[in-house]
């Protein structure tokens, strides 16, 4: 197995995540500076995306265990995700076009339409091109280079997207997305071929007892963690609004700037995410356990928040504490998959995985109410209020979670030298 082996593979999920990083970083922008929606009706459009999630991942994953036509099992998903995945990328900034064509004059049922079918499709082909790359590449070092080659490089492309959005602006950024989400997700298809029978990957599992206790902590603070950045994420552009473009400007010059101060804040944020977790928090997870990292990253990212609400004035100063932020990030997309896979019956892990994405899509789900508190405040540094409160309630959480792997190391006898 090459490195042009490695690289192939992992495209579909990168083209995956470059869908969904464009839908961050310009869905709220174009529903509120092109069709006027208002903050509470925004926040409606993007439960669409966990309303998928808590179908889509789990589902589809399950089903494409057993399933095999168009000569694969994962193959299809993708190919069918992928395709109505781009088509509505393209269809974003065309939200009134389609509104037209289907004859309906609410926009947002439209919007709620087009997010919705979006979001399925990302989430009928995430779980998928994940489990191809466990598919064809064996046990140990392989699947590791595998699973690492495909966040290297979904990640510098998640980091390309906000950039292309913050320089040529969020329509280039959505034709250039549109293309590459294609591509990336059916291209690799006739290059990458899948075995009918598959090894029982769960022959070798122990089954063991699965931690309820442990689990339930783990999703709730997870969840809590969920629910503050899914909120930054969907509001941050009615903060960059109200404290960061300035009065003076006229509309259409407020609404690019609005537009390039998200995309910038987010491509901080995410390159911190990116770099942080094999440079920085590995070495620290192996000194102080991954549970204590988890927590302190978490508290980090409450206190940047914080610091938002209370200091973030000018673009410069939301980067540098995005930044910050992104420690956060970092730990949230990275520990937490480690840590509750300590707690689970092996033999069920799919399962599990499974259950483990609903503490993300709950609360995202219920970041739908931010909005609403959002519309009766005056000051938008509320939403960092909040997201600041949600992120310190999960640290707190945290450090009810035992950590196995660190008791163990800890009762491992020193060596003699």
């Amino acid at each position: 197995m090459n490195h042009l082996f490695y690289a192939t593979l992992s495209l579909p999920a990168t083209a995956m995540g470059f869908a969904l990083c464009i839908q961050i970083s310009a869905l709220s922008w174009i529903l509120s500076t092109r069709f006027n929606l208002e903050i509470h009706q925004i926040g409606i459009v993007w439960a669409a995306g966990p309303l998928a999630g808590i179908f889509g991942q789990v589902i589809i994953g399950l089903i494409s265990d057993d399933a095999w036509f168009w000569g694969g099992r994962r193959r299809p998903f993708i190919l069918i995700g992928g395709t109505l995945a781009a088509l509505m990328v393209f269809l974003l900034p065309r939200i009134d076009v389609v509104s037209q064509l289907l004859g309906i004059k609410n926009i947002v049922i439209v919007a709620v339409i087009i997010a919705l079918t979006l979001d399925l499709s990302i989430n009928i082909s995430f779980n998928p091109t994940r489990s191809i790359i466990a598919d064809l590449t064996p046990e140990g070092e392989a699947r590791t280079r595998g699973y690492t080659w495909m966040q290297t490089i979904s990640g510098f492309f998640g980091v390309a997207a906000y950039i292309i959005g913050a320089t040529l602006g969020n329509d280039a950024l959505i034709s250039v997305g549109a293309g590459i989400v294609f591509v990336f997700s059916v291209l690799p298809m006739f290059f990458i071929k899948e075995e009918r029978e598959l090894v029982k990957k769960n022959e070798a599992a122990v089954a063991t007892k699965a931690d309820w206790g442990q689990l339930w902590r783990i999703y709730i603070a997870h969840g809590f963690a969920w629910l503050g950045v899914q909120a930054m994420f969907v509001y941050t552009y009615g903060f960059i609004q109200q404290q960061l473009v300035p009065a003076g400007l006229d509309v259409k010059a407020a609404n690019a700037m609005s537009g390039q101060v998200i995309a910038y804040a987010f491509a901080v944020l995410n390159t911190v995410g990116f770099l942080l977790p094999a440079l920085v928090l590995a070495p620290l997870a192996r000194r102080f356990g991954r549970v204590h990292t988890q927590a302190g990253c978490i508290a980090i990212m409450a206190l940047g928040y914080f610091l938002i609400a209370t200091m973030a004035r000018t673009p410069m100063m939301l980067y540098a504490l995005m930044a910050v932020v992104g420690i956060g990030w970092s730990a949230i997309v990275s520990l937490p998959f480690a840590i509750m896979s300590d707690k689970v019956d092996k033999s069920r892990m799919g399962f599990f995985m499974g259950v483990f994405n609903l503490s993300v899509v709950l609360p995202q789900l219920m970041s739908t109410g931010v909005g609403f508190v959002l519309k009766h405040v005056a000051d938008q540094s509320t939403l960092y209020v909040i997201c600041g409160t949600s992120l310190a309630i999960s640290a707190a959480l945290w450090c009810l979670v035992k950590d196995e792997a660190a008791a163990t190391q800890a009762a491992m006898p020193a060596p003699v030298h």
